[in-house]
């Protein structure tokens, strides 16, 4: 069957499920199941991509037994997911289906006996009785007017930490007259109005509630940081949930991130510290000492430290991302006391998900084999020792559980197969789970290459080459090579719902990776070398990178396409390539870095970026060291259009992509969402019209509905044949 053309077909294949227990309602109304599909060529399709099943946030059994874990299955047809919950042991067997609900569970979190699990659902917290894989008795816990985004349980349960919202500075008119109810405008007199892809009306806020007493709502919950006149965010957005916050182990404190700023210092800064809040009285005090962000704290078992993911410099959110650990002092009344400070010292990479194991830590972390390990240290900050086998192409998050063996239960995907769960033991992998495997089964195999190319300054430069199913050397393929967002990142092992290169390779295209200058698993030095060129180095690496995959005899037409940073990167190119390139797709990428500038929301970012701000002194009201910084209204603006630094000089006046219009010859697709706050929509259709009016073959989509990403289903399919009709009819 062709997938591509049966959308009716898979749509209602989509809504098949398949449930080996139900739990106590049965399989409500609005459920969506595994998709069920038979594929009779072998060829991946975007419908597959959509059919799969999304698995994630593991939890761990009291007993060390069970795994409890949720998978979100998509209908095309209803434009939409729904995520249930599922159990296994932790070597796979005994999979069951917990519920069969037609709206989405999420954040489910074991009682300490085993035998309940709580869990949100339609926007507030529930607890449910648990035995011999069912949930029963389901009863709810809060009933708070704004919802309920995320929880975090006491260590002994009788507590509570979870986020819901306040209304910011940012008004409407019936804030002013009621009578203007039906009346729609947003008012502001500050910045950081907008982010990511809202309106900033409101901000998460985190509150402590009793659990097993009354209903939870905001009436006899404590909010951590005061109450609705503190217009400061907890946890930050746009990506904090809970593990911003931290509970202590005696459950006297909670430890949580947080940036205490609002309007033109919030917009400029990236300073976020880590504060230890006290239950008893609502005091707290700050244990962090960098200038960047801080975020993610971790308390020890024994509660003798604390520790968290630290950047270093404000305002450049790609910084290194250290681990931090504060040695504590216990005390019998009031806050413990902090005698230091330490970084995790000789570690040229980025720390995420920090885990404690008795005195030993445990985290995950980009490395120059381009794949993203597990590694390992202690409270004394031993050197860190990698756990996961070198030499694999896969990438692992940090360990969900750690059992009494050494084994290491965690997740892992590639460019071949989505998240699903694995046991880690030296060298040994073993599946835990295999969610997807009755769809992958019945795809046909493809090969994947690392290839080491020269750059211009001859650096070795690591790149993945896919070759198409069926690859015969003989033969001529077009080829795709992928720019990268961030702009700092890694073209690594990890699965894309969207810029997947196992589908963009099954539809015969050759698909070239190169980790360019920016990205981030080949220490900080080659990370942060992009700031300030964005037109130098890394653009010549994409065509060292083409100009290696075009001397390869199979292959003909070659694409540049890219998303964000990429998309920057691929009206760049079109610019300047000559004839290197027969195809450009740019989603949500940055045209006119100037125009950018005024209208972006995180200020940070363009800030950093287009000046150079390692450079200047970025505290409020100082002028750099070289005086050429500008300051205006208490902040240093560097990076700005109007700022004489040099960096920012050569960027605006040479490294935007609309200065080279005139030199545009190649078809190119234009793709974005009109909800995109970051990189508003407008940029898109400047490129278009440019292009339109160079004589240039061109494309626009406007998704109205959508942010920086696309992710409604039937959104997402409309990308994927819209993506692929472009590289067929200009490179096949």
């Amino acid at each position: 069957m062709n997938l591509l053309k049966a959308t009716a077909a898979i749509g209602a294949a989509l809504t098949i499920m398949s449930c080996s227990n139900n739990g106590e309602t049965g399989t409500e109304a609005g459920y969506i199941g595994p998709a069920n599909l038979t594929i009779s060529d072998g060829k991946m399709t975007p419908e597959v991509l959509l059919s799969l099943g999304r698995l994630s946030d593991p939890q761990l059994s009291p007993d060390g037994k069970t795994i409890l874990f949720g998978v979100s299955y998509t209908s095309i047809q209803e434009n939409r997911s729904c995520r249930n919950l599922f159990i296994c042991n932790v070597d796979g067997s005994d999979r069951q289906q917990l519920t069969a609900d037609g709206k989405s569970i999420s954040a489910a979190r074991w009682a300490n006996d085993g035998k309940s699990i709580f869990f949100l659902q339609g926007g507030q917290l529930w607890k449910a009785a648990y035995a011999n894989g069912k949930l029963t008795s389901r009863k709810q816990l809060s009933d708070v007017a704004e919802g309920i985004s995320d929880f975090k349980l006491s260590p002994d349960q009788t507590k509570v930490i979870y986020v819901s919202t306040v209304p910011s500075n940012v008004t409407s008119p019936a804030d002013s007259d009621p009578a203007l109810d039906k009346a729609k405008a947003y008012v502001t007199e500050d910045l950081m109005y907008r982010h990511w892809d809202h309106w900033v009306t409101e901000l998460p806020h985190s509150y402590v509630a009793t659990i097993g007493g009354e209903t939870i709502t905001k009436e006899n919950s404590a909010d951590i940081l005061g109450g609705p006149d503190v217009k400061f965010e907890l946890p930050l957005e746009p990506y904090g949930g809970a593990e911003q916050l931290c509970w202590s182990p005696d459950g006297r404190f909670i430890a949580y991130s947080c940036k205490k700023f609002s309007g033109k210092q919030y917009a400029f800064s990236t300073n976020t510290d880590i504060y230890i809040y006290s239950v008893a009285d609502g005091s707290d005090i700050k244990v962090s000492t960098a200038n960047g962000y801080d975020t993610d704290p971790v308390w020890s078992p024994d509660g003798l430290h604390l520790s968290w993911c630290s950047m270093a410099r404000n305002g450049y959110e790609a910084d290194q991302i250290r681990l931090a650990i504060a040695d504590l002092t216990p005390a019998e009344a009031g806050f413990p006391e902090v005698s230091q400070v330490r970084y995790l010292n000789g570690f040229d990479n980025n720390v995420e998900g920090i885990v404690w194991n008795g005195n030993d830590i445990y985290f995950s972390a980009l490395y120059p084999d381009g794949v993203k390990g597990i590694f390992k240290t202690d409270a004394g900050l031993a050197p860190a020792q990698l756990l996961t086998p070198k030499g694999v192409w896969y990438d692992f998050g940090s360990p969900f559980g750690i059992l009494e063996d050494g084994t290491l239960l965690t997740t892992w995907a590639s460019m071949d197969f989505p998240t699903e769960l694995v046991a880690v033991k030296g060298e040994a992998l073993t599946p835990v789970t295999k969610e997807n495997d009755h769809i992958l089964s019945q795809l046909k195999e493809h090969k994947t290459e690392k290839r080491i190319v020269k750059t211009v300054d001859g650096k070795d430069m690591l790149t993945w080459v896919l070759l198409p199913p069926d690859f015969d050397a003989s033969k001529k393929y077009p080829a795709i090579e992928i720019c990268l967002g961030g702009p700092q990142g890694t073209l690594s092992q990890g699965w894309s719902y969207r810029w997947n290169y196992r589908l963009m390779c099954s539809q015969g295209y050759v698909v070239v990776l190169p980790n360019r200058r920016g990205t981030t698993a080949f220490g900080q030095e080659w990370c942060e070398q992009i700031s300030g060129d964005y037109c130098g180095l890394n653009i010549q690496d994409y065509l060292s990178a083409a100009k290696m995959i075009k001397a390869e005899p199979y292959v003909g037409k070659l694409a540049a396409c890219g998303a964000s940073y990429g998309g920057f990167s691929v009206y760049y190119l079109a610019g300047i390539h000559g004839d290197v390139y027969d195809c450009f797709i740019a989603h949500a990428g940055i045209f006119d870095e100037k125009y950018m500038y005024y209208e972006t929301e995180e200020l940070w970012f363009p800030n950093w970026d287009n000046g150079g701000l390692s450079e200047y002194a970025y505290e409020e009201g100082q002028v750099g060291p070289k005086g050429d910084g500008v300051t205006f209204g208490g902040m240093q603006q560097a990076g700005s259009p109007w700022s004489n630094a040099p960096k920012a000089v050569r960027h605006y006046s040479k490294g935007s992509p609309n200065i080279n219009v005139t030199a545009w010859h190649t078809p190119i697709l234009c793709i974005h969402g009109m909800m995109d706050y970051r990189i508003p929509y407008d940029q898109g259709m400047a490129a278009f019209n440019a292009a339109q009016m160079m004589g240039v073959p061109s494309k626009l989509i406007v998704f109205p509905e959508e942010n920086h990403w696309i992710l409604k289903p039937q959104n997402a399919l409309f990308w994927h044949r819209s993506y692929f009709d472009w590289l067929d009819k200009w490179c096949k």
